[in-house]
């Protein structure tokens, strides 16, 4: 690359690149729309490379200006990180690491494995970020965040995953359905009963595990309502609007209008996975992968 080119022409292209309008680029970027044209082209004349094609007010990246961007994006936010791990050590901390993990893992998995992590390494800072599945697999991809917590059997190859919890189901009920623990007996007592089950966007693999469910117990279940909160399937099913049926680590919190039976005779099982891409440079992932290896 030529020597002439710095870190801020890198992220002209990118602003560029993803306003595709020099405009709305410049306001952005609060330079001028001229100083921002003459730069882009200075930036390709530089480098030899056609990164826009402009015509009729128009702006289109080049399929080599496709690939810059691509690749600019997720080495320019390794960069960022690298700095900012640079800053938390000037300020006497060893660095962060960002979690993100789906509702389930929070019962007790992270807890107790930041309560650990925290005793052997007190000067790590912890961001952590609720999100679905396809969202930390997303995130991961671009380095937005170093570790996931998953339900996915399936992962792009550049991720890495292990096991670390197999939950058994187990059924939301109203705390005063006729049916309780005492007189259960299978899940076909429950074929005229509305049911109240995660949206297939939040894991398309556990949706059709429990799609399984029903049909092993041989009924289609009538689905009144999808949603991706443990929180709120709760509380659809205290005021009546139908049962549902969750992992059990979503069941160790204390919910005052449901009761809980547990599916533990039949076969499927849902795991939750750590997940992290395997050319993550954080220094501190390799710390907390290894205490996970232990816990």
């Amino acid at each position: 690359m030529s020597n002439q080119l710095e870190i801020r022409h890198l992220k002209y292209f990118l602003a560029v690149a993803e306003e595709l309008h020099f405009r709305k680029a410049a306001e952005r970027l609060y330079i001028s729309q001229p100083g921002l044209s003459r730069q882009i082209k200075q930036m390709e004349d530089d480098l030899g490379i056609l990164l826009f094609e402009r015509h009729n007010r128009k702006v289109a990246l080049t399929k080599a200006g496709e690939y810059l961007k691509k690749e600019l994006t997720r080495n320019l936010k390794q960069l960022d990180d690298i700095i900012d791990h640079a800053q938390l050590i000037n300020e006497g901390k060893r660095g962060q690491l960002k979690f993100g993990y789906v509702g389930s893992a929070m019962q007790q998995i992270i807890p107790e494995l930041l309560l650990n992590f925290r005793n052997e390494h007190p000067d790590i800072i912890f961001n952590l970020k609720e999100m679905d599945n396809q969202k930390q697999i997303d995130s991961l991809l671009d380095y937005t965040i170093d570790i996931g917590f998953v339900r996915l059997e399936k992962i792009p190859q550049t991720l890495e995953s292990k096991v670390v919890l197999q939950d058994t189901f187990c059924l939301v009920l109203p705390k005063e359905h006729p049916i309780d623990s005492g007189n259960f007996k299978n899940l076909s007592q429950f074929k005229e009963e509305s049911f109240i089950l995660f949206d297939p966007e939040y894991s398309k693999s556990y949706h059709d595990k429990v799609v399984q469910i029903f049909s092993d117990a041989g009924f289609t279940p009538q689905v009144s309502h999808l949603t991706i909160h443990a929180s709120s399937i709760y509380k659809l099913v205290e005021n009546n609007f139908g049962i549902s049926i969750v992992p059990k680590s979503l069941t160790s919190i204390t919910i005052k209008g449901v009761q809980f039976i547990e599916l533990d005779k039949i076969s499927q099982r849902t795991e939750l996975s750590v997940v992290w891409n395997k050319t993550n440079r954080n220094p501190i992932l390799v710390n907390v992968l290894s205490l996970i290896d232990k816990y």
